[in-house]
């Protein structure tokens, strides 16, 4: 069967693609980045899926919910700015991957930079369904400047 075919092998009809499209993914990451940068916390939040988990670093609680919320209303309020380091990276199901440097400005002491791998689901309509972020302990630095 061509990737092109509309009738799936038994000759019964294709099957609607339950992932998002690979430009949906990055149009969704590349909004990320933007409304981060800008401080939209609302706008943030809505790229998100209801029921959508956030695991930042991946080993720390998850987060669902208003605490969804309240992560990103500590974004916004710690001035963070995101750098893409690298291309998105899509996948062959419902993945997508952004590489970048994020620096912020915690309520106590000197303005950080962590390195992270963010690895992102995303639903059929495009929503994120779940964030894990890939740092460690080695990928936290204070901020030039």
């Amino acid at each position: 069967m061509s990737l092109s075919d509309d009738r799936q092998s038994d000759g019964g009809p294709a099957k609607a693609d339950p992932n998002p499209s690979q430009a949906a993914m990055r149009a969704g990451l590349e909004a990320y980045v933007s409304r981060i940068n800008d401080g939209d916390r609302d706008g943030v939040i809505a790229l998100f899926a209801p029921g959508a988990t956030i695991e930042d670093p991946v080993g720390s609680p998850i987060k669902q919910g208003d605490e969804i919320t309240a992560w990103f209303s500590d974004t916004v309020a710690y001035r963070t700015h995101i750098t893409p380091v690298a291309p998105i990276r899509g996948s062959h199901s419902n993945a997508a991957a952004l590489m970048f440097e994020v620096s912020f400005q915690p309520p106590e002491g000197p303005r950080l930079l962590i390195r992270s791998l963010d690895i992102c689901t995303f639903n059929a309509q495009g929503l994120i369904t779940s964030l894990k972020a890939y740092w460690g302990p080695d990928d936290v630095q204070p901020a030039n400047g």
